[in-house]
């Protein structure tokens, strides 16, 4: 393994076996420290270690039960590999006698179990949110930075190329390897706790970022997606939230089932003498740390004092290299654990080639009091972060006050770093090319007033139009903070028809940048004229998003609809949204689909006014804030919506009377270590008489990418209900089977599987068999009507594949003899995640 060398610091890099001086075996789980350091870890499954530290270490000390402790001395500067061998001893222990023989782990009758117990027993004793109130302050640092970047040597071309990034380059305090800084965030705030009625808030006093993600349209969304990747630990539930994953805490209901726990020697921990109890997963892929526990040898209490996790070398997470957590706590006179520090260190490495890539997040807590707050209106407020108004604006003043660590040269100097990088061409037109990659949009000035986009739907393809250009864009709030316009102008060179969109929005509250920000408290009025895919409802992009242009059927269930909207949006802090919308729609037959009642009557157009109300309410929803659109950062808030659409017949021109309902739920189910299920369940109903149109189509997905709600193997107009329920459960598997295949295991391939299902019916009162009233449905389109049986999606997949893609096997299980319909077929979708 190559090693930095670092000019001017003295480091220890040390790596090796630990093995059995008897039997020459190896030994799992020892624990190693670099005495005269901060750092230390374990040896994994086959008894290597490797450990480094910028700082000289005077010795390496080994423990483990069953071994005798050893202590090697060191050199002042240390970079070598050794093989260590421990001589196995008895150990008596709270009586009983622990030989190291060649057996099974068991946890009866283990010590080192009996002691976790003693310990999750007295965790509700030493809450402090076991009080009424609970108040403290937070300073919390993340950076992102190029790991073991060394300018003159492994990345050279970099240092001819740009010659000032040596003056930026700080050493990791973790790894001690040379970091380039090229993201900076601090946050200080107050964090108040009421136990009853239960609320906690968090009021942002102070927040500073710099770096390259500022070429994103919107940095909250950058803040909050980072935040809740790296998240503050919570060792003390049953489930660690950590990279948008659940790890199974060392100190869970089922630990003693998920890991091995072992008592090692007592060691120093700040002036106590600690028992140190070390924990590894049974099964090193699964979602679960290795590390120690430090309880203070003499406390009743089982009051942890330290915590020390990593990620074992062969789990299945993606990108990680490395990553190590250290937590410290000390004791309140009432007894209540208080957690001082919190800091985590990550190593990544996205794709092969690129430069690997090192996160820390320290986060440092003070000030604890147990006492009402003064401004305990705070806890009625919505919002469980409240941002001050000039939380931005602060001075360097203020920083060098407020922050407990003082910043490294490199951390203190991003934006001065990335001001003389955008001078050079190379980058420049690298960050440009990243930004539209980032944002879909281009931007036609600086500060721009007018963003082009977005690019994605610039060229497409579709039957009905052939190939289809459009160009678009939107104004800014360099325009104006509260008015706003967006549009496009399309054209297809098979039907020779230009279509178009337009929208002027009023928004009541100031921009940042572009109309859709949260919160939105708005009215906006659009008229458009365009096709309209009936059946094909793409929830998660655009109809014509260049990359749905494949499909597996001629897309021929298309009409033309004019549209003019007037809409009033409102969304709250609480994450509660209300919309009202009058839309006037005139509907214009295509060479496929033509207006005829049951009397044999043509229309070529027919008209409606409606009128829609719809209510949404996810609380704790966090998302990425899109120029159009908006991405969960996770599905883990339940999402609760509810919408009705009325028209009365004959107002505004309203051929057909619409009276529609519909319910919608979705949330992430987590199941420990047993990977999570994304659940989705939705139904409606409508109350009048209408045309298949205005009824409720299932979303039928023609392409050959995986979109959420959508059937991959139903035709467009397959089924037609006015009367529907449906589900579609998404079971990720994370490696639960595979990590314990010899090979697939190092593929860190995951398994996934879903089922979906619709049940629906048409009463008489809607099908035009029975009512002649209503158009009739064209023969060519081949609509079923659906009997008690419901129609029913089954796939299973594999996930991970190089990290990025899905590639799915899909069966259609029930109406299987559907016209020109498959009853199988192969799907594949990008699905980035740790």
């Amino acid at each position: 393994m190559a090693v930095a060398q670092t000019t001017g610091a003295q480091t220890t890099f040390l790596a090796g076996t630990v093995t059995d001086s008897i039997t020459h075996e190896p030994i799992p789980y020892v624990a190693l420290f670099l005495t005269g350091t901060n750092s230390g870890g374990l040896t994994d499954d086959n008894g290597r270690f490797q450990l480094r530290s910028s700082s000289r270490a005077d010795s390496l000390k080994l423990s483990v039960m069953g071994y005798r402790t050893k202590s090697i001395p060191l050199k002042t500067t240390v970079n070598r590999r050794m093989n260590v061998q421990l001589a196995p001893v008895g150990v008596a222990l709270s009586e009983v006698v622990v030989k190291p023989k060649k057996e099974k782990y068991s946890k009866k009758n283990n010590p080192a179990v009996i002691f976790l117990n003693r310990i999750r027993a007295a965790m509700g004793k030493n809450d402090p949110k076991r009080n009424d109130f609970y108040n403290y302050e937070k300073y919390e640092r993340l950076t992102m930075a190029l790991n073991d970047f060394d300018p003159e040597t492994n990345y050279a071309w970099m240092g001819k190329k740009f010659k000032f990034l040596k003056d930026h380059v700080d050493i990791s305090e973790i790894s001690g390897k040379p970091i380039l800084n090229f993201i900076v965030k601090e946050k200080v705030s107050d964090v108040n706790y009421r136990k009853s009625p239960h609320s906690q808030k968090e009021h942002v006093n102070g927040m500073r970022q710099e770096g390259i993600d500022d070429i994103l349209s919107n940095q909250e969304s950058s803040r909050q997606f980072l935040e809740d990747v790296f998240r503050e630990i919570d060792i003390y539930g049953n489930d660690v939230n950590l990279l948008q994953k659940r790890f199974v805490s060392p100190l869970s209901r089922i630990a003693t089932d998920f890991y091995k726990f072992y008592l090692n020697d007592t060691v120093v921990v700040e002036s106590d003498s600690c028992v140190v109890l070390s924990f590894v997963p049974h099964t090193s892929e699964t979602w679960g740390f290795i590390g120690k526990i430090y309880v203070p040898k003499n406390d009743s209490t089982m009051f942890i004092k330290k915590i020390e996790m990593h990620l074992p070398h062969t789990i299945n997470v993606n990108f990680m290299d490395a990553m190590s957590v250290t937590q410290t706590y000390e004791k309140s006179a009432d007894g209540s654990r208080l957690k001082t520090r919190d800091d985590m260190t990550v190593e990544l490495s996205v794709l092969p080639g690129l430069p690997q890539l090192y996160v820390r997040r320290n986060t440092i807590y003070s000030g604890f009091n147990f006492d009402e707050p003064e401004n305990a209106e705070v806890f009625n407020l919505a919002q469980r972060e409240i941002i001050s108004d000039d939380a931005s604006e602060h001075d360097n003043k203020f920083w060098e006050e407020k922050r407990p660590v003082p910043m490294e040269q490199g951390e203190s100097s991003v934006g001065e770093l990335l001001s003389s990088m955008r001078e050079v061409p190379v980058y420049y037109w690298t960050e440009r090319v990243l930004k539209l990659m980032a944002n879909g949009y281009v931007a036609t000035g600086n500060p721009s007033k007018f963003d082009y986009g977005p690019i994605m739907s610039t060229i497409s393809y579709n039957t009905a139009e052939g190939l289809r250009l459009r160009v678009g864009g939107m104004t800014t709030a360099n325009l104006s903070k509260r008015w706003f316009t967006r549009g496009y102008l399309s054209y297809g060179f098979r039907d020779h028809r230009w279509k178009y969109e337009g929208e002027v929005e009023y928004s009541f509250n100031d921009k940042k940048y572009h109309s859709r920000e949260f919160p939105v408290h708005s009215i906006r009025a659009t008229s458009s004229y365009d096709i309209d895919q009936l059946g094909q409802n793409y929830l998660t992009t655009y109809g014509d998003n260049v990359f749905l242009s494949v499909k597996r059927l001629p897309d021929t269930r298309v009409t033309y609809k004019r549209s003019q909207v007037l809409e009033y949006n409102m969304e709250l802090y609480n994450n509660f949204s209300l919309g009202l919308m009058s839309r006037f729609e005139r509907q214009e037959e295509s060479q496929w689909i033509q207006f005829i009642d049951g009397h044999g009557n043509n229309f070529p157009h027919y008209n409606e006014l409606t009128f829609t109300l719809k209510l949404r309410y996810a609380p704790g929803e966090k998302f990425i804030q899109g120029k159009s659109d908006r991405r969960s950062i996770n599905r883990d808030a339940p999402v609760f919506e509810l919408i009705h659409t009325y028209a009365p017949k004959g107002l505004g021109g309203t051929m057909f009377p619409i009276n529609r309902t519909e319910l919608r739920f979705s949330k992430r189910f987590w199941l420990s270590a047993f990977g999570h299920v994304d659940a989705i369940v939705k139904g409606g109903h409508a109350w009048e008489a209408s045309p298949y149109m205005n009824l409720f189509l299932p979303s039928a997905n023609l392409s050959y990418l995986i979109q959420a709600e959508s059937f991959a193997l139903m035709n467009p107009l397959e089924f037609v209900n006015d009367s529907y329920a449906m589900v579609d459960f998404t079971y990720w598997m994370d490696g639960m089977i595979f990590n314990r295949i010899p090979l697939l295991k190092k593929l860190r391939l995951r398994e996934v599987m879903s089922f979906k299902a619709l049940w629906g019916h048409l009463s008489p009162k809607n099908n035009p068999d029975f009512n002649k009233d209503l158009f009739v449905i064209p023969s060519e389109v081949h609509t079923t009507l659906m009997s008690n049986v419901p129609y029913m999606e089954a796939s299973v997949g594999v996930d991970n594949i190089f990290s990025i893609f899905r590639l799915d096997a899909v069966w259609r299980l029930s109406y299987r003899n559907a016209f020109d319909a498959p009853n199988w077929g192969i799907r594949a979708g990008f699905h980035v995640t740790f």
